[in-house]
């Protein structure tokens, strides 16, 4: 498949099972709700070393934020339920609830919650007050600021982590540039995170390595540097390669993420795109690049 010029490789994306939870942060204006969710969903970029996946998603109308005010959407992404409460505990008592004027709210409907900000209450030592409104409680903590606002308890679902594509260049400028106009419409799409710094990663992993205390090293066939000391994947023209991880709540989204994606990263400069996989030995979610981009599969 050719798209633009650039050649969409016959293989797929190996993406793995994780739960997933969404935040609705609430600040007095849009910067302070950003701030809040940017230190929530710091070093967040990979759950090889950083307990989770974590992003900044939509920004949130006053009209449509339980409080009335400016808010932005983050998601968490762990590989095992039992991690999502220790995860949002840690996250909204040290990011959220220390950041100015803030509120938190759930932000997924889900028979399976887990308790937040009734043990993060705690910390108002027995001044805290709590109201039911409707069949969800909130708790009021007093902070020096005034007070910070919590739901009660955060809904979580069975999420998918490792979606990705990779975009081999003829030089670094074209893959970054590429990867940026992918980016750049990716953000869009609800229901996903592109946890990297920016959206993009430039040290792609394998699931082995010649060090016994290493679980994942870096994906030398992908490496132009090691081109001629590997089994290398990379054509001769391509110098540079660049990764989009995604993570989302459902296949439909990251399926349409991947789809934006890669019709965007298809431009001068980029030879081929590929995705990472192990041969179907690491997840369950099989994204195949062709399929995806047979919904069009040329250029505008």
């Amino acid at each position: 498949m050719n798209i633009c010029g650039v050649n969409i490789e016959e293989t797929f994306a190996e993406a793995f099972k994780m739960w997933g939870c969404r935040l609705i942060i609430t600040a007095a204006n849009e910067r302070w709700a950003l701030n809040a969710a940017r230190a929530a969903t710091g070093f967040g970029t990979s759950i090889i070393g950083c307990g989770c996946e974590a992003g900044i998603g939509k920004r949130v109308s006053p009209e449509t934020t339980p409080d009335g005010r400016p808010g932005i959407e983050v998601l968490f992404f762990t590989t095992s339920k039992k991690f999502i409460e220790p995860l949002l505990l840690a996250r909204i008592g040290q990011c959220i609830m220390t950041s100015p004027t803030s509120a938190c709210f759930n932000g997924l409907v889900s028979e399976k919650t887990v308790d937040v900000g009734g043990k993060l209450r705690y910390f108002g030592d027995g001044f805290q007050s709590s109201k039911l409104i409707g069949n969800k409680r909130f708790w009021r903590i007093p902070v020096m600021d005034g007070e910070f606002l919590i739901e009660e308890s955060f809904g979580m679902q069975k999420a998918i982590g490792g979606g990705n594509f990779l975009v081999l260049a003829k030089t670094q400028s074209a893959a970054l540039e590429a990867c940026e106009a992918a980016v750049s419409v990716m953000k869009d799409v609800p229901d996903i995170i592109m946890p990297f710094p920016g959206g993009i990663v430039r040290s792609g992993s394998k699931t082995s390595s010649i060090y016994k205390t290493m679980n994942a090293s870096t994906n030398t066939a992908y490496c132009p540097t090691l081109r001629q000391q590997v089994d290398s994947d990379l054509p001769d023209n391509v110098n540079s390669v660049m990764e989009i991880v995604i993570d989302g709540l459902t296949e439909q989204a990251i399926s349409l993420a991947m789809y934006q994606g890669i019709k965007a990263a298809c431009r001068p400069g980029v030879v081929s795109i590929s995705a990472g996989n192990y041969g179907g030995s690491l997840g369950q979610f099989h994204f195949h690049l062709q399929q995806i981009m047979d919904r069009e599969g040329r250029c505008a």
